[in-house]
C-alpha cells in the first residue's frame, strides 16, 4: 500500500539512530475527543479523532514532545478497532525516524511550548506547537490528576504503509498504567495550518493520563 496523502512532513533521509522496540516510555498525555462529521479526504472519514498533546519524559529512552490526532479503524484482519495516527509531529529526529520505520506512524518536527502551575490539587497546563515559526494548534488543560489512582491500560495500533516501510503496513501494541482523569481542555487550531480541518470545533471530551508507564511496540 501507498503511503496516503498527509500534510505530516516526511522525516529528512538519514539515519537517525533510535531504540530498539519496544520502546518504554513514561511522561504525561492531554486528550481530547473531537466529532468530524464530514469527509476531510481519504486518510480522515468523518467520525471520531483524538487530538493529543504528550510530554516523554525521563526514564524513557527519547525525550520529546508530540502532537497527534488518530481515530479509531477497523484493520484489515483484526478483531474489533485498533487506532490509527493521520498526523503527528515530535521535536526529536531519533523519534521521527524510529517511528516511521519501525510502525509506519508519519512523525515530522515541529517546536512546541509547555507550560504547567500547580494549585492545591490543580494543575494548570498550556501547550502550544508550531511548525516553520506558524500555529498548528494550542490547547489549555485543568485538572486534578496528581490525587486519583493508578490504572491499568492497553490499546493496538495499526498504520497504513508508507514509503519508510516500503509500503508494508504496521501494528503495534501499547500497554502500561497511568493516573487517569478527565480534565477540562480546550483547543484552537490554526484555520491555515495543516490541522486547519479540526478549527472551530469544540471539545467533546477531554483526559490527563499523568506519570504514565508504557510499553509500545
Amino acid at each position: 500500500m501507498t503511503e496516503p496523502s498527509s500534510p505530516t512532513p516526511a522525516a529528512p533521509a538519514d539515519t537517525t539512530a533510535y531504540p530498539a522496540a519496544p520502546w518504554q516510555m513514561t511522561g504525561s498525555l492531554f486528550l481530547s475527543l473531537f466529532r468530524v462529521p464530514t469527509k476531510v479526504d481519504d486518510l480522515r472519514p468523518a467520525g471520531v479523532y483524538g487530538a493529543a498533546f504528550v510530554s516523554y519524559e525521563e526514564p524513557s529512552p527519547l525525550t520529546y514532545s508530540e502532537l497527534l490526532v488518530a481515530r479509531p479503524v477497523k484493520a484489515p484482519g483484526s478483531k474489533g478497532r485498533r487506532v490509527s495516527i493521520t498526523d503527528i509531529w515530535v521535536d526529536s529526529p531519533a523519534s521521527v525516524a524510529g517511528g516511521r520505520e519501525l510502525w509506519a506512524i508519519p512523525k515530522g518536527l515541529c517546536d512546541f511550548r509547555l507550560e504547567s502551575e500547580y494549585r492545591g490539587p490543580f494543575a494548570r497546563t498550556e501547550w502550544s506547537a508550531t511548525l516553520d515559526r506558524r500555529p498548528i494548534a494550542s490547547a489549555r488543560f485543568t485538572d486534578a490528576a496528581r490525587v486519583v489512582p493508578r490504572v491499568p491500560f492497553k490499546g493496538q495500533t495499526w498504520q497504513p504503509g508508507i514509503a519508510d516501510t516500503d509500503g508494508e503496513e504496521r501494528r503495534a501494541t501499547l500497554q502500561g498504567s497511568a493516573k487517569a482523569m478527565p480534565c477540562w481542555g480546550a483547543w484552537e487550531f490554526d484555520p491555515d495550518g495543516p490541522l486547519g480541518w479540526l478549527a472551530g470545533r469544540r471539545a467533546i471530551a477531554s483526559f490527563r493520563m499523568r506519570d504514565f508507564r508504557m510499553s509500545f511496540g
